[in-house]
């Protein structure tokens, strides 16, 4: 039974930031093609940049937090390579 390493980052990222923190008002260069196109459909320019600024956030994340870990987990999964887990012998399925 190896780590799963997805789910253990999926676990650990859930809340990368605080929802109810207050608005900064920040300035940003966009391609001004790309910010005529948004104002024409009527995207929200800083809702999806926060949204998309999340994902990145969230990815940075969790590729520091595997790199961090890369040890551990590999450690670890040597050891059931070699030795099992403790429940290999309880197990139906």
């Amino acid at each position: 039974m190896r780590i799963r390493v997805a789910h253990i980052v999926h676990t650990t990222m859930q809340n990368i930031f605080d929802l109810n923190a207050p608005k900064k008002a920040t300035n940003v260069g966009i391609n001004s093609g790309l910010l005529m196109q948004a104002k024409s459909l009527k995207i929200n320019l800083s809702a999806a940049l926060e949204q998309t600024l999340a994902q990145f956030v969230e990815q940075k994340q969790k590729e520091l937090w595997l790199a961090q870990n890369k040890a551990a987990i590999d450690a670890y999964n040597e050891l059931v390579e070699e030795h099992g887990v403790f429940s290999d012998s309880t197990r139906e399925f």
